[in-house]
């Protein structure tokens, strides 16, 4: 007699969008699920035609040093160090789960954050208030600890300064284009008209030029006093509607290379707008935008 195959496991699931950029949110603390886990099911249930369709995979895990872990696969199924729409998508996840504020990083603010950047500060940043609805959390990622405010709106995501700020000459690979660091790698490359680049073959070709880590690469257009965006993404491989940490990156470009002013600038997408705040002298503040709940579903994983 044949014995029966295993049961695959029902993991239930949430679809969250930030801007545009679409997460399945996974509460790790219930699976635990290994990094090469969710590496397999990022491939296989981030696809857009034969899977749930996502940017990456947010699996909400127990901290012993903040409110909770945050960790995040790209659709490619590689880890992603830091996203700012997911981490504001998981934010809001977490409230709505019931977590609470005081674990022993509570109240830690982005100053400590930024781990993954050479020569980072790790010195705390005074922070003012601001309108929220009750909740506000801190968590750990692989760039380090962030706090962020669940406001009436939106979730604001108080960031860590950028670091690295570069300006490159324009060469084989491609236009002028600033570096920085904002958790992760990017590129910023400012042009006349979003609408008319070729973001899918200009990013795919940029996004390499950056090793071993590569780069989000990002095509800025300055519109007034705001930003027009779009992303090509590592790890999606591919432009994505939002990217909270490429709009960190292009507003700090912009302000850095005399093109904007003023401590807040708002940054449009096709997904949406975020919007980035900035301390007087400068110095990123946070990242504010929309964190939506769209769905909520069930996924099977063979064990």
């Amino acid at each position: 007699m044949t014995p029966n195959p295993p049961r695959p496991l029902v993991v239930e699931f949430t679809k969250m969008s930030g801007a545009g950029n679409d997460f399945i949110v996974l509460d790790n603390r219930f699976y635990f699920f290994g990094v090469e886990e969710l590496s397999q099911m990022a491939i296989r249930f981030c696809a857009r035609r034969t899977g749930i369709g996502a940017d990456g995979i947010l699996a909400l895990e127990a901290s012993e040093s903040a409110d909770f872990r945050m960790r995040y696969l790209n659709a490619d199924g590689s880890v992603g160090t830091m996203c700012g729409n997911g981490a504001r998508c998981l934010a809001r996840y977490a409230a709505n789960a019931g977590i609470e504020a005081g674990g022993d990083g509570a109240g830690v603010d982005a100053g400590t954050a930024g781990g993954g950047g050479a020569g980072g500060d790790s010195g705390a940043v005074a922070k003012a208030p601001s309108a929220s609805d009750g909740a506000q959390l801190c968590f750990e990622t692989d760039a380090g600890i962030y706090t962020a405010d669940m406001l009436t709106g939106g979730v604001r995501l108080y960031i860590p300064d950028y670091q690295d700020f570069a300006t490159l000459a324009a060469d084989h690979d491609g236009p002028e284009r600033c570096y920085l660091w904002t958790g992760t790698e990017h590129l910023v490359v400012f042009v006349d008209s979003v609408a008319e680049t070729d973001v899918a073959t200009l990013g795919a070709r940029l996004r390499r030029t950056n090793p071993p880590a590569g780069a989000n690469v990002n095509f800025a257009e300055v519109d007034g006093q705001r930003l027009r965006l779009r992303t090509f993404e590592k790890g999606v491989e591919a432009e994505t509607l939002a990217c909270g940490t490429g709009a960190t990156a292009a507003a700090a470009a912009a302000r850095l290379t005399g093109r904007l002013a003023g401590e807040t600038v708002d940054v449009h997408m096709p997904g949406g707008v975020l919007t980035i705040g900035f301390h007087a002298d400068g110095r990123a503040r946070y990242l504010e935008g929309p964190a939506e709940t769209v769905f909520r579903g069930t996924l099977e994983v063979p064990v």
